[in-house]
């Protein structure tokens, strides 16, 4: 037999930002929870600022037959001359029968103690309570608190429960709250609740009371009073951000979306600062013109009113405050100038020195890479000389840090790096110095944009590469899943960077030498990680990345081409039986010195065969090619040749001159497949 069921969990008004990191986990768990009772069905999940609501249309009033299984000591451990130890008697008890009800089960290749047992189905009723319970106590918003005297803890106090099995009322008490067939509407309608008789009831009564429980529903709502004020208001385009719009959908119960304005004295503010302000601190969509910000902003309240104008002023009060802060800043900022004095006052980390100690060390980073790519950066920029380019380089990584002293960051640090940029645009620096600082820190996500220009592209370079470094001197090396100075992405981001500018850099090599500066390391753990990043990096087959690492290339962007044009071929449907040839040539080399000069003497060929693959792969290797997918093509297009080597000549000779100087032409085909990956590391 089924029924509807309805589980309202009420609360005080959830923050959104914990509460939508968890919103992906929540039906997860719940389902979770009705599989391990055996009430596995159809449900959905609705939330507002002020419930949690779990739907069933379709709930069974009993459980499904569950059957049980356990498993105890070895036979040899449970009986002793026939007779059950003490162990057999405890695993009977366990299981609540005579010893004479329990079997045995192969487990693990030995034959254990067995019983099973079917539990015959329960009404599902009485269970709600506790799985409800579970519920809550696996939600995981980070931050949670107390409330009265009660020990338990939540995000937000729980101020009712409502669980409705058809018409049917389900009474228990958590948290120190008895579940009640009553619910609460709107605040803006009223503080007292409301009763519904019947679960299906529930909803429309909710939605009478000024509560859109749907998120969906929420967000159309939303968007279409979006493209109304877009067609009302000719020309504007309001910034949509899915982030904040999934914060707002999140807060609201009865969203109503609405244009206010700000004097346009303030738009002398960076755009930045004003969209920083307007979303962080009051959740406002920012308004365009022709793709420039405006004086406008989308507001979208929670009110249910009969003059929506009040709630704009007062919101255009609040943001001009906040925006005269933002002027002060400003004006305060451009008056002191950009100045890195003060940076030697801030402590960068316990045992790295302060923010101006990391300056020096990014400034000793930046000389060694400007001079490495200084004939790309001088076609680049032409108006420089060598000089006069490491110079600007040297200045842009000594105040890439400066506006982290400025009053604007202080306020809004999401903005360090862009305000540099229009404070060093106001004292009229140089463009590449002001982009610079702009971009130091791209990239900042996953789908974030790169520097635009090699030269910003170093001073980012230069940030990410002395965080990785120092740390790892001061062994604050990432375990686990913990990474809490964000390595992992400074090396995504050092790979980024270096493959969009197509430039030379050496894992081994150049990290090596720019760690010279720092206090002695183990040098090999910090490339093994560096390394480990390949294999989240590129999504293909894990051993092709392997082959190439084990090959030896270390040139960033070079192991991207050997992976990229070994994965390629590996994809094509034929490489399984072309493949069988060329793990049977690595598989005869294993034991070879292969690092020591291979001489093939061509007077001590036998047959025939012996100089077919030997002109072959001659020809091959007078060659060249253009990239490593032709390179590699070439070399797999020996596979008849040697496969007729292997059918006619027998490579373990007795004679141990004849054998040395076959497998050393094996092993002149296995390492010039090994320039490009290691073949014998390719798994299939």
């Amino acid at each position: 037999m089924v029924k509807p069921l309805l589980i309202e969990i009420g609360v005080e008004e959830l923050p959104a930002i914990p509460f939508l990191k968890e919103l992906p986990t929540i039906e997860k768990q719940w389902l979770d929870i009705l599989e391990n009772n055996a009430l596995a069905c159809a449900f959905e999940f609705y939330y507002t600022p002020r419930r949690l609501v779990l739907w069933h249309e379709v709930f069974p009033t009993e459980q499904g037959e569950k059957e049980e299984e356990f498993f105890g000591a070895p036979l040899s451990v449970a009986l002793k001359d026939g007779v059950p130890t003490p162990a057999a008697l405890g695993f009977a008890k366990k299981c609540g029968v005579e010893f004479s009800e329990v079997s045995t089960a192969l487990k693990d290749g030995k034959e254990v103690l067995y019983y099973k047992r079917t539990i015959a189905p329960q009404s599902s009723k009485p269970l709600l309570k506790e799985m409800i319970e579970q519920f809550i106590k696996g939600l995981n918003f980070g931050k949670s608190m107390r409330w009265g005297f009660l020990e338990e803890s939540f995000i937000r106090p729980i101020r009712w429960f409502g669980c409705m099995l058809g018409d049917e009322h389900v009474p228990f008490s958590l948290f120190g709250v008895e579940s009640t067939p009553f619910s609460y509407p709107h605040r803006t309608i009223s503080y007292e609740p409301f009763a519904y008789m019947f679960a299906g009831d529930y909803f429309e009564r909710l939605a009478q009371r000024g509560v859109v429980l749907y998120p969906c529903r929420r967000e159309e709502i939303i968007l279409n009073a979006f493209k109304a004020i877009e067609a009302k208001e000719e020309g504007v385009r309001i910034e949509i951000d899915a982030d904040l719009l999934a914060e707002v959908v999140a807060i609201t119960e009865y969203p109503t979306a609405l244009i206010g304005s700000f004097e346009e004295r303030f738009l002398r503010l960076p755009p930045e600062v004003i969209i920083t302000s307007m979303k962080e601190n009051q959740r406002y969509f920012p308004v365009f013109k022709e793709g420039k910000l405006t004086n406008r902003f989308i507001v979208v309240s929670n009110a249910i009113s009969d003059d929506y104008d009040l709630i704009v002023r007062g919101n255009e009060k609040v943001l001009r405050a906040r925006l005269s802060d933002a002027l002060f800043f400003l004006d305060n900022d451009l008056k002191k100038g950009l100045h890195y004095e003060g940076l030697k006052d801030i402590t960068y980390l316990d045992g790295l020195g302060s923010l101006m100690d990391k300056t020096e060390r990014e400034k000793a980073i930046a000389l060694y890479l400007s001079k490495q790519y200084e004939e790309r950066l001088l076609a680049q920029h032409n108006r420089l000389n060598a000089q006069s380019l490491h110079a600007l380089m040297e200045k842009s990584v000594l105040y890439a840090k400066s506006d982290l002293l400025s009053e604007m960051v202080y306020e809004f640090t999401e903005l360090q790096g862009l305000m540099g940029y229009y404070y060093a645009k106001e004292a009229g620096e140089d463009e590449l110095f002001a982009l610079a600082l702009k971009e130091q820190y791209l990239p900042n996500s996953e789908e974030s944009a790169l520097p635009s220009t090699l030269f910003s592209a170093i001073v980012a370079l230069v940030y990410k590469l002395d965080s990785l470094i120092a740390l790892f001197s001061i062994n604050k090396i990432p375990t686990g899943n913990k990474d809490p100075y964000a390595l992992r992405r400074a090396v995504n981001g050092i790979v980024k960077i270096v493959l969009e500018q197509g430039i030379a850099f050496d894992i081994s090599k150049d990290l090596k030498a720019l760690s010279q500066s720092y206090k002695a390391f183990d040098f090999a753990l910090l490339e093994s990680f560096f390394l480990e990043r390949m294999y989240q990096f590129f999504d293909v087959n894990p051993s092709i990345i392997a082959a190439v690492i084990s090959s030896g290339e270390r040139d960033i962007v070079r192991l991207s081409l050997k992976i990229k044009a070994l994965a390629y071929i590996v994809q094509d449907d034929g490489f399984k039986e072309m493949f069988s040839t060329f793990k049977r040539v690595a598989n005869i080399i294993k034991n070879m010195k292969t690092d020591e000069a291979l001489r093939v003497n061509k007077a001590l060929f036998e047959n025939a065969y012996e100089h077919a693959l030997f002109d072959a792969f001659d020809a091959v290797n007078a060659q060249s090619y253009e990239t490593f997918e032709a390179h590699l093509d070439a070399l797999f297009a020996l596979k008849p040749h040697i496969d007729a080597f292997f059918d006619n000549v027998m490579v373990n000779a007795e004679n141990l001159e004849l054998r040395a100087n076959r497998q050393n032409l094996i092993a002149s085909i296995y390492m010039a497949f090994k320039s490009i990956a290691d073949i014998k590391e390719i798994t299939l």
